[in-house]
């Protein structure tokens, strides 16, 4: 893999835009395909890694390790693994991953004002977005 160029431009716009701009900070945490929908599922309480699978079969193996990483290294989950045989692996969300509750939310329900092929879709699955905790 090759080293990012510390000096480059595009590396110093970067750090200045997330240095800068509280969207920046945010999308840095949160952005991809995978977070938000892997936070969606931790906001009704611990997963297991299985559980996790099955909610988000779409996603490959590879991909929700990697993502699970950077959301512990964010500090937005915990994983918790009891030294069973076989392992015994949670995650659960932070209070900082906790507190992306409004935000999620209000991103569902931007969707469902925003979509109009989807709109009646995502009303419905908008009632089962997880409750505050």
């Amino acid at each position: 893999m090759a080293a990012i160029k510390e000096s480059s431009v595009i590396q110093e716009n970067k750090k200045s835009a997330f240095e800068e701009c509280p969207v920046t900070y945010v999308m840095e945490k949160i952005g991809g395909y995978w977070k938000p929908i892997i936070l969606f599922q931790l906001m009704g309480g611990p997963q297991r890694y299985s559980d996790l699978r099955r909610a988000v079969p779409q996603i490959t193996e590879k991909v929700l390790i990697q993502q699970l990483k950077q959301l512990e290294a964010d500090g937005l989950i915990l994983r918790k693994a009891k030294p069973v045989v076989p392992p015994y692996v949670t995650y659960s969300l932070t209070t900082s991953g906790q507190r992306l509750h409004p935000v999620l939310y209000a991103m569902a329900v931007w969707a469902v004002q925003d979509s109009k092929e989807y709109a009646t879709t995502f009303r419905r699955n908008l009632a089962k977005f997880p409750e505050l905790k």
